[in-house]
């Protein structure tokens, strides 16, 4: 399959299953599910596996073992490239896209700080962000204040405080987004993020 877009009925199938997070409803509409959601998106993660790696197709349903919310099914559908550390979703909102450590093991998270803290890497690491494109969102999980370890007027205070790091565009639904130059535009994005990125695959890495 030839990846052609994501069609508008994707994005109402989710848009109808927030209204109804039922089994029976997802029985009646799963061919919609599998031929405008997944299909997509496998064929997306096909066409970029030259460029970004294989791409895991995260599962549908909830675990909702041990949730207080028991609807069954995620009411999104994510592709996470592993060996890129890039993020592809679609949900009733749109195209979702992003990048980065979203795991804070406390060795990465170590490490994370001890290179932003660097006066030579993390003031690349500034530059880098700050040449992201316009309407780049700078994530992840973040401790209320600096790290004991680190001075509170820390020239980097605000990157010291992370234990995550991501970079993410919320793109919507842009009528090329059921065209084939979707491709073209999550390429971009995603090619975008890369220099951040490459920056926590060397000075983060995996544990």
């Amino acid at each position: 399959m030839t990846f052609t877009g994501f069609p508008v009925a994707g994005l109402d199938f989710y848009e109808d299953l927030e209204n109804d997070n039922s089994k029976a409803f997802w029985a009646e509409h799963k061919h919609v599910y599998e031929a405008s959601v997944r299909g997509p998106l496998e064929a997306l993660a096909a066409d970029l596996l030259s460029a970004f790696g294989p791409a895991k197709l995260f599962r549908p349903y909830r675990d909702v073992r041990f949730a207080k919310d028991k609807t069954p099914y995620k009411t999104h559908q994510g592709a996470w490239f592993t060996e890129s550390s890039r993020y592809v979703q679609i949900s009733a909102a749109g195209l979702f896209v992003a990048g980065g450590y979203w795991e804070s093991t406390p060795p990465r998270v170590e490490r994370l700080r001890r290179w932003v803290a660097d006066d030579l890497t993390g003031t690349q690491l500034q530059a880098l962000i700050a040449a992201l494109p316009k309407g780049v969102t700078v994530g992840g999980d973040r401790l209320v204040r600096v790290p004991t370890a680190y001075a509170k007027d820390h020239p980097r205070a605000d990157l010291l405080r992370h234990k995550s790091l991501t970079v993410s565009w919320e793109v919507g639904s842009p009528a090329w987004l059921s065209t084939p130059r979707a491709k073209t535009e999550i390429v971009k994005r995603l090619t975008a993020m890369g220099p951040v990125v490459g920056w926590l695959d060397q000075h983060v890495g995996s544990d």
